[in-house]
């Protein structure tokens, strides 16, 4: 760690932060708070303004709080279909990404610092000649486009260039889902399934619960058929899942089947066969049959509430014989119309930079020198081509590197845009602060390329939007939907259910090892592997940090020699890379899966050599699935990062996260009467105190997303400490999410158990506290004084919930990770929590700021504190809605209601420490024809 900083250097650090911060203010034009537009900016008062934000193309609605122009939170906006409410590990770590030192600030042409009317006087010759030629050798390269405006702007370019070719690449597509659509409808539909209208779903390699666009979607679907009830015993959805890899939705099955390949493929026949395909059905394994006739029978028998799900991966011949399978079973799926236009492929654009047929190539905000398909060597067909390259985006990247032009590109939440949800749901997106450096937008750029040299974002999106509203109402409805940040009506409409034909069967996979490849849970496909909020957050399951590894099942571990930590080598296609094994109970045998997004070398001082990269073994034939896979030992070893072995608790899993059938739960409630509590040396909470604050957490609902992690991270200013602190046992999060394993080790079951403070009652941490920095209040709440602590960790040591947290390094103070130091950084701080310095612990606070903001706002109005009026972040987060928060003494209040399920438990409770932090077990629904009696 550096030294500490001293009084001359941090009053100099400062006025370097407050010369960067210079930009911090509100942008140009107006932009609308989402509830009520103040008369005039009060100081340190906050505002909240609807905007969006892009996920791999697709539009996720955002609530932001800003403080005098200065963004410090991202909360989903309840009105937008994509978020409803809550987020994701990406939405809220986004905050960040505004203020990463390492985004790019000027212009670059051939590496050198250059400007923008150098860069002007060289391209608009070009654009000339070109359009002399009728745009033959212009070449555009975007990611995945749902922006009106964009899309326009690239119409408007094909009139002036008409040869033009416009490419698309994402290195997760659904290249294969629409391939699969057109082979069973004819045409390329978007297939939207409605889980929130299912009774039994079977996922085949399908993650519906995992990361992605549609994640938080998903989520809130999932939480509407699963939420185990008294007074709604029968409302549970059933979940199957069959799957090579371990996805959160396999975790969250009630019944799951782990097949390689091969074996999914003869499921999925054998499942069509059974419902009529006039398949010749495959020889199953006795337990494999056993499983699909009673997943069989379920789906027959909840035909129009019946559910199949192929995952992206899923070769177009498998997703065709899903879509004929929930034909047959009238599934809860909406079809919606297929993208106007079906741009070219980084393929041909690959071709054509190696054949010459590329005279001007422009690139907007994609990286193919990093996460194209190996076999395509799309850098070298870069850094070879004679064109005029040109790359506009956020960072310097790979591809920005290898282009002869790099342009700044504004970050999403400095620019105005308009974005479509997966379901065609439009939304404007608005800046929320002015540009921190001399950036420019993807509309100015495409604004240039057709000839209009001052084109800016807001006119663009303007522009497109007053086509389509009434001239004498566009005011109006312009500022309605800014305020309430989407579009009204403007989704798009289901088509009716198409007749889908039954395909020839999928082709038999290779037989040996398989490498499977995912996206990454926390860095996606490496677009955010500079985030250190994300480096540092725990990928579910595994629960490891800072880089990836080659997980495999344990048996398949041993059957090569292997271990945890040793570095082995992945042959594959002629290709090798090197990464640590990882093994994982309830892999399939026969598989090896590996997550997209690390051994980024451009991603910037974070995200810089940490882990292995994926994509050099992917091939265009083969984008997620690699047979042929051979394992050579490397010879050495790596340590794996993992946050939980450091704060794992006493007790079995079945103790500590008990789980049972639902129905077992209504015959033998955990908590089955009323305790009285034990003689305690601790004086009662004040019984004439106004409120009661506690939490309910339903590990039913938790999927093990970290969005309440990386929430309760952007909340309260926890900082990150990196890996060597890691390593240490010295992660600073606030909240953790446990994984607890039940049944065999061939056939586990996962469960997610978030843990907070327990604001015990009769907290263990007090006592102990030489100057009481660890008290309560009149509210119940276990605080913690910092001015008062002196860093004895006594507190931390009698915790038995682990849940408290000590600064050994001014981690936030001077002695920052990596290049956190930076001034700019600290603009994400929220003003209203305080930073803590080096010896302090620190813990959850119930996000006491809230509560009091509330309180202060119930004072003015003279009224009690409303139910859900205070909501904490972690809460607000959740997009399954596990978290409950409120008040204990309101009988009425969803907190309270919850304390009576028969699931309800306390945490460790036999010790007495009356948590006020408490639980729903996992409840399951299992199909009694599965169930087997365990040891």
């Amino acid at each position: 760690m550096p030294p500490l900083l001293g009084r001359r250097q941090a009053a100099l650090g400062l006025l370097a932060s407050a010369l960067t911060l210079t930009s911090c203010g509100q942008p140009e034009e107006e932009i609308l708070p989402y509830v009520n537009k103040p008369d005039g900016l009060t100081p340190g008062v906050s505002m909240r303004f609807a905007t969006s934000l892009p996920m791999n193309g697709y539009a996720r609605g955002v609530l932001a709080t800003t403080y005098e122009g200065r963004p410090v939170k991202l909360e989903g906006n309840p009105r937008h279909p994509a978020s409803q409410g809550a987020t994701d590990v990406f939405t809220e770590a986004a905050i960040l990404s505004l203020y990463d030192p390492d985004r790019s600030r000027s212009l670059r042409q051939e590496g050198r610092v250059g400007t923008w009317e150098g860069f002007e006087a060289a391209l608009l010759p070009r654009l000339a000649a070109a359009e002399a030629r009728g745009g033959e050798g212009v070449r555009l390269l975007t990611g995945r486009q749902t922006s009106a405006t964009l899309l326009r702007l690239i119409g408007g370019l094909r009139e002036r260039f008409p040869a033009m070719h416009w490419h698309v690449h994402e290195p997760v597509a659904e290249t294969d889902a629409r391939a699969g659509a057109r082979l069973a409808f004819g045409t390329p539909l978007t297939v939207l399934p409605r889980l929130e209208r299912a009774r039994v779903i079977l996922a085949l390699d399908a993650d519906p619960l995992g990361p992605g666009p549609e994640q938080i979607m998903h989520g809130r679907a999932f939480a509407a058929i699963r939420s185990a009830r008294r007074d709604r015993p029968d409302s549970l959805a059933r979940l199957y899942a069959v799957e090579p890899g371990f996805s959160t939705t396999g975790a969250k099955a009630d019944h799951r089947l782990a097949l390689a390949p091969a074996g999914l493929r003869d499921f999925a026949l054998a499942l069509a066969a059974r419902l009529g395909a006039g398949l010749s059905a495959p020889d199953l394994p006795a337990p494999v049959a056993r499983f699909l006739d009673a997943a069989a029978q379920d789906l027959e028998g909840a035909r129009g509430a019946a559910l199949v799900l192929a995952g992206p991966w899923a070769p177009p011949e498998m997703q065709a014989l899903v879509h004929w399978i929930n034909g047959r079973l009238e599934a809860p799926v909406d079809y919606l119309p297929p993208p106007p236009e079906q741009p070219e492929d980084l393929p041909a654009l690959a071709g054509a930079l190696r054949g010459g047929a590329v005279d001007t190539l422009v690139i907007l905000d994609a990286n193919p020198a990093y996460d194209a398909p190996a076999d395509l060597d799309f850098a070298a067909a870069l850094r070879e081509t004679e064109a005029f390259t040109v790359h506009l985006g956020p960072w310097r990247d790979e591809t920005a590197a290898l282009c002869r032009w790099h342009l700044p590109q504004h970050h999403p939440l400095e620019d105005w845009a308009d974005l479509r949800a997966p379901d065609g749901t439009a939304s404007i997106a608005q800046p929320l602060i002015r540009p921190l450096y001399a950036t420019r937008s993807a509309a100015w750029l495409l604004g240039l390329l057709r000839g209009r040299l001052s084109l800016d974002s807001y006119a663009a999106v303007r522009e497109t939007w007053a086509a389509q509203w009434p001239a004498e109402a566009f005011e109006a409805t312009w500022r309605r939907v800014l305020h309430d940040g989407v579009v009204p009506e403007s989704a798009a409409q289901p088509l009716p259910p198409p007749a889908a034909r039954l395909p020839e069967p999928p082709s038999a996979p290779q037989a040996g090892l398989t490498l499977l490849l995912r996206p990454d849970p926390t860095v996606w496909d490496g677009r955010y592997a500079n985030n250190p909020w994300l480096q540092e957050c725990p990928k579910p399951l595994t629960r490891q940090v800072w880089g990836n590894a080659a997980l495999m099942a344990p048996g398949e571990a041993e059957r090569h020699g292997l271990r945890e930590g040793d570095v082995v080598q992945l042959h594959a296609g002629g290709r090798m890379l090197e990464a640590p094994v990882l093994p994982l109970p309830g892999m399939a045998a026969g598989v090896v899966m590996l997550s997209l997004g690390y051994g980024r070398r451009r991603a910037g001082a974070i995200g810089n050599a940490f882990g292995a990269n994926a994509y050099v073994l992917r091939r265009g034939d083969a984008l997620w699935t690699l047979p042929g896979l051979r394992l050579a030992p490397a010879g050495r070893r790596e340590d794996i990062l993992h946050l939980q072995e450091a704060h794992r608790l006493e007790g079995e899993a079945q103790e500590l996260l008990p789980e049972r059938p639902f129905a077992d739960f209504l015959d033998h409630p955990l908590e089955p009467e009323p305790k009285e509590p034990p003689t305690s040396i601790f004086k009662p909470l004040e019984p004439d105190a106004p409120v009661a604050w506690g939490m309910v957490i339903d590990s039913t609902l938790c999927i093990g997303c970290n969005a309440c992690v990386v929430a309760c991270q952007a909340e309260n200013n926890v900082p990150v400490v990196g890996p060597e602190e890691v390593a240490k046992g010295r992660d600073m999060h606030w909240l953790r999410i446990d994984t607890y394993w039940h049944g065999p080790e061939a056939a586990p079951r996962p469960g997610f158990q978030p843990v907070p403070c327990m604001h015990c009652e009769t907290a263990p941490c007090e006592p102990v506290c030489p100057v009481a920095a660890s008290v309560h209040d009149a509210e119940g709440l276990n605080v913690q004084v910092y001015n008062r602590c002196i860093g004895t960790r006594f507190c931390q040591g009698n915790c038995p919930y682990k849940v408290r947290r000590f600064n050994f390094h001014g981690y936030a103070d001077g002695q920052e990770y990596a290049n956190q130091g930076e001034p700019i950084v600290a603009a994400h701080y929220n003003p209203d929590v305080t930073v803590r310095s080096r010896g302090v612990m620190e813990k959850c606070t119930y996000c006491v700021q809230r509560i009091s903001a509330a309180r202060r706002q119930a004072e003015k109005e003279d009224r009690p504190i409303a139910e859900g009026e205070v909501r904490t972040a972690c809460q607000s987060a959740c997009p399954s809605r596990a978290i409950q928060f409120g008040d204990l003494r309101k009988a009425e209040a969803a907190v309270s209601r919850l304390r009576h399920e028969p699931q309800h438990y306390a945490l460790l409770g036999h010790l007495g420490t009356r948590p006020r932090t408490t639980y729903l077990a996992q409840a399951r629904n299992p199909n009694p024809a599965l169930e087997e009696p365990e040891a």
